[in-house]
């Protein structure tokens, strides 16, 4: 059996096993607030599966690389499994919680929070549950944000919509003022959603609890739009993302095909990574050139975009590109270098630069050229979740609930080998995850479009 480099429940591949050297060192311990000694609620509830310490999920799950490490006498790297514990560390009827969520939108938001509230209301029996409002900034008072009480009532519908109920908001916030206000409020946990960033800010916040020997658990959700997020499979939102993407894919292609020599061009979102890009070209097969910040290309030459185009035309009468908001930066970046309030280096538009681009080389040829650019960004991430991402979000924030109960802290819930596990917030910030040029997933993109001539 070869190496598992997807997830077995999905044979196109969003979780990059192999992007993890079968010997690379990643720390998977997870921090506790301490012994565990109330009995947990869910005693009283029936029949349950309940999850223990030592129940692991291996990284690496073929035959062979375990074979190869047990041969060598090292110990396969595995995760903390996820899911409901017999003892749990806080006493329910003490607990208070809080949930910010940080960054872009992304669709899922919503579910995440009331599977939260959900849980820790009906699963736990958690009365005080705040919402803290427009990320980071609701925890400093010179803002004056006042929270929100999430009770699921308030929450039963939201999911019904987009976005995020409690707001959100860039940039850093004093970590000293945020662990002011959690202690102000008496907040036993916090549940941060969010991204990479929001997860180094996580991390700190964990330091400063550390610092002032409290006892505060810090559980975060991973959130991108983009699936970058390293050691989890995939992040909720994603597949909404590609559905979304997959439409107005295929409005590029009714265009396509509606005018001689026309092109239909659209730019999804991915700063970083190609996923949203590959997987919706993967899915819909109506895609010619599939671009993303992963595989580099040049515009001019025998291998460039532009001939490759014009080959096209000459041949079809139409095309469809795809490209990922971060590709091809190299063209439009320039020397002067901005970054936003996330500390996120500002792109430069690739989607106007190719319509422009290739508007004025077919110009050059006095050869008829017609363009449809596409941005659909802001749709694709403001729309509600679809169904496989709203059950994805439920599963995260029960296992969020789980955790946090029984102590867990400096963490995040991931999805892994189909898997619910526990990665500790510092290995998930190690790096950036990327797609693989030598995957299934990127062999299927260039089985589809056919575009090999251009360079990689």
């Amino acid at each position: 059996m070869e190496d598992a480099s997807v997830c077995p429940r999905d044979p196109n591949a969003f979780c990059n096993v192999d992007e993890i050297d079968l010997y690379e060192q990643i720390e998977t311990k997870i921090e506790t607030l301490g012994p565990t000694k109330v009995e947990s609620p869910y005693t009283n509830k029936g029949e349950i599966h309940f999850v223990k310490d030592d129940d692991r999920v291996l990284v690496h799950v073929s035959e062979k690389s375990i074979k190869r490490l047990i041969e060598e006498g090292k110990e396969p790297l595995s995760f903390e499994f996820a899911g409901p514990r017999e003892w749990i560390y806080f006493d329910p009827s003490k607990v208070k919680a809080a949930i910010v969520t940080c960054g872009g939108l992304c669709p899922g938001i919503n579910d995440v929070i009331r599977a939260i509230v959900m849980s820790l209301h009906f699963g736990y029996g958690v009365k005080t549950i705040f919402g803290i409002r427009y990320g980071l900034r609701g925890f400093i008072p010179k803002y004056g944000l006042p929270v929100m009480e999430l009770t699921p009532s308030f929450v039963e519908k939201i999911h019904e919509l987009g976005g995020t109920i409690l707001g959100s908001s860039r940039g850093p916030q004093p970590i000293d003022v945020v662990v002011d206000t959690l202690e102000r409020l008496n907040c036993s946990i916090l549940f941060i959603i969010g991204g990479d960033g929001t997860f180094r800010a996580g991390a700190k916040i964990v330091d400063e609890i550390k610092k002032r020997g409290l006892k505060i658990s810090v559980i975060a959700i991973p959130k991108t739009i983009d699936n970058d997020i390293y050691l989890v499979s995939k992040t909720f939102g994603f597949e909404t993302a590609v559905e979304m993407a997959c439409q107005a894919i295929r409005c590029a292609h009714t265009e396509a095909v509606g005018a001689p020599n026309c092109i239909g061009l659209v730019k999804v979102m991915g700063r970083h990574s190609g996923f949203i890009a590959a997987a919706a070209t993967a899915a819909l097969r109506e895609v010619n050139f599939c671009l993303i910040p992963e595989s580099d290309f040049d515009l001019e030459g025998e291998n460039g975009l532009l001939n490759a185009l014009r080959k096209r035309l000459l041949l079809r009468g139409h095309a469809v590109i795809v490209v990922a908001e971060g590709a091809g930066q190299k063209y439009v970046l320039g020397d002067k270098v901005e970054k936003d309030l996330s500390g996120n280096i500002k792109l430069g538009d690739i989607g106007i630069f190719l319509k422009e681009r290739i508007k004025a080389y077919f110009d050059s040829l006095n050869m008829d050229c017609f363009i449809r650019y596409i941005d659909p960004s802001y749709i694709i991430r403001s729309v509600p979740a679809n169904v496989d991402d709203r059950l994805y979000c439920a599963n995260l924030g029960q296992n969020a609930v789980h955790a946090a109960m029984a102590g867990k802290t400096g963490m995040l819930v991931s999805l892994w080998n189909d898997r619910y596990v526990h990665i500790p917030l510092s290995s998930a910030i190690k790096k950036r995850k990327q797609l693989d040029l030598s995957s299934r997933l990127w062999l299927s993109v260039l089985e589809s479009t056919g575009q090999s001539c251009l360079k990689n």
